[in-house]
């Protein structure tokens, strides 16, 4: 059973999430919190395996709540439910520690695989989120992990392309493409496009534009 806080001012939006979730077998709602001051009082009564955040809450905002929970909570995942489509906002979010970041207008079944994903230590963003990043800074000593040519296939990848746009862009083949892939994450520590992205936006490789 994966254990949910929902964290949100709008009394619509909580019950609409808690509709949602009781129709899943596997998740159960195990409480509620309207402000960023209530969340770690709740965190500390319910111990979620995961919560959903919103930003903009009374008080502390969602991503300063996002950096307490996870340095007092690591086990404890996040996923961020918001209006916000600023870059800005998720490169902070994800630098605070959080695992996923959704935009409301999604769907009832994204938000439920969301959820299973970020439960099962995946990462998720949502794909119009995922175009904005679109910039890529090389100077952290993560990134002297890498050759040039992964350098250049990462910088494409979390510019959201496919492989094979990969490919056209750096004149290579897709299965030479999926070869620096595999090994971008390997030394990265990652099993996913996603989780690379994260990876890179955390380390502050990805910066706000």
């Amino acid at each position: 059973m994966i254990r949910i806080l929902v964290v949100d001012d709008h009394k619509i939006l909580r019950d609409g999430i808690r509709s949602i979730l009781a129709l899943e077998s596997d998740i159960q709602v195990v409480g509620e919190a309207v402000s960023g001051d209530e969340v770690m009082k709740k965190v500390g009564e319910f111990r979620p395996d995961c919560i959903l955040m919103d930003i903009n809450l009374p008080g502390r905002n969602g991503i300063e709540v996002t950096s307490t929970v996870k340095k007092e909570y690591p086990n404890c995942r996040v996923l961020v439910l918001t209006l916000f489509e600023d870059e800005e906002y998720l490169l902070e979010a994800l630098r605070a520690g959080a695992d996923g970041y959704l935009l409301k207008d999604s769907s009832s079944d994204q938000i439920v695989a969301a959820i299973r994903m970020i439960a099962q230590g995946d990462s998720v963003i949502h794909p119009r989120m995922t175009k904005k990043l679109v910039t890529f800074h090389r100077q952290e000593p993560t990134i002297n992990k890498l050759t040039k040519r992964e350098r250049e296939v990462l910088i494409e990848l979390v510019k959201g392309l496919s492989n094979k746009e990969i490919a056209e862009a750096l004149f290579i083949s897709d299965k030479t493409v999926k070869i620096h892939i595999n090994k971008i994450f390997k030394k990265l520590n990652v099993k996913s496009r996603t989780q690379t992205i994260i990876y890179a936006v955390q380390h502050q490789l990805v910066p706000i534009s």
